[in-house]
């Protein structure tokens, strides 16, 4: 008998609920730390992007209007299903070379989703205001979502060994991730994440997300070059905030996240080089408060 050859995974993007090939059909071999090729990735092009966004789009106002408490159930069902999935992304974070313990790396980013899903329905109340006036009204101030928020992940951090895409080690593949978008979706943001980090843990999440109850929209994620993708999904017209975490040798990247503002307004938080393990530096109403905005209405008081 002829030896059976393994069929390799194609790991693939994330975009409105589904799991397209890139439509530039670009895939990129992916290898772990003793060079042997696992699989591939697909690399998003500018218009996986511009697909990314109209799916975001779509799904946020449903996400936005759901309840609180909706929202909370789903992030901890994504919770559940990182955890189920704990043997796999072990194995792949140890296959790319992670800088901490892809054990602990797991743990950190289930107890984040976690902590997060616990702020959906506390958030509006530890920030919102019945305010103080003169005359027979009531003053209320409520946060809502901004919108959609588009995400820079940062690189991996590893041993640098030749699966790592991106030329810093800035943060750990999962967790990173997690990090950055638990905060947004919590109070009913949709992202559209471009990711340089190790793309079979970034479209493994996809999956997690996909089987969690998340409607599909609601995250999306695109592996592939910063860039080529940073400057399109920076001036994208459709994208409301951009939430980005870099390394001090990325001040190119920065300022192209911060001239994005010149179109239309966005609200950009770049975060630099971020404790992702310290609980401290990356848990806190800091996290969520930027892709808010302040409603505050008026109503009177009696006949």
């Amino acid at each position: 008998m002829d030896e059976r050859l393994d069929i390799l995974k194609t790991f693939k993007l994330y975009i409105g609920g589904a799991f397209p090939r890139s439509e530039s059909g670009r895939s990129e071999p992916i290898v772990d730390m003793t060079g042997r090729v696992m699989g591939h990735s697909c690399k998003a092009s500018r218009k996986d992007l511009r697909d990314a966004v109209a799916a975001a789009r779509k799904a946020q106002p449903g996400w936005r209007n759901a309840t609180a408490y909706s929202r909370g159930q789903v992030l901890y069902r994504l919770a559940e299903m990182v955890e189920g999935k704990r043997a796999e992304f072990v194995s792949l974070l140890r296959d790319g070379g992670a800088a901490i313990d892809p054990e602990a790396e797991v743990s950190l980013s289930v107890d984040r989703l976690v902590y997060y899903a616990g702020w959906t329905d506390k958030f509006a109340q530890v920030t919102g205001a019945q305010n103080p006036v003169a005359g027979p009204y009531w003053n209320i101030t409520v946060p809502e979502p901004t919108g959609v928020i588009g995400v820079v992940c940062p690189a991996a951090a590893g041993k640098g060994g030749p699966a790592l895409l991106g030329p810093a080690l800035l943060g750990p593949a999962l967790l990173g991730l997690v990090t950055l978008v638990a905060p947004l979706i919590a109070v009913g943001n949709a992202v559209v994440v471009i990711s340089p980090a190790y793309p079979p843990v970034v479209s493994v999440f996809g999956e997690a997300c996909a089987t969690s109850d998340l409607p599909g929209g609601v995250v999306n994620l695109l592996t592939g070059s910063l860039d080529e993708l940073a400057p399109v999904l920076a001036k994208h017209r459709d994208i409301d905030g951009l939430h980005a975490a870099i390394g001090d040798d990325a001040a190119a990247l920065a300022k192209e996240l911060r001239l994005g503002v010149a179109e239309n307004l966005k609200r950009v938080m770049v975060r630099r080089n971020v404790a992702w393990t310290d609980a401290a530096a990356c848990e806190g109403t800091g996290w969520i408060e930027p892709f808010v905005e302040y409603k505050t209405s008026w109503h009177p008081v009696g006949a």
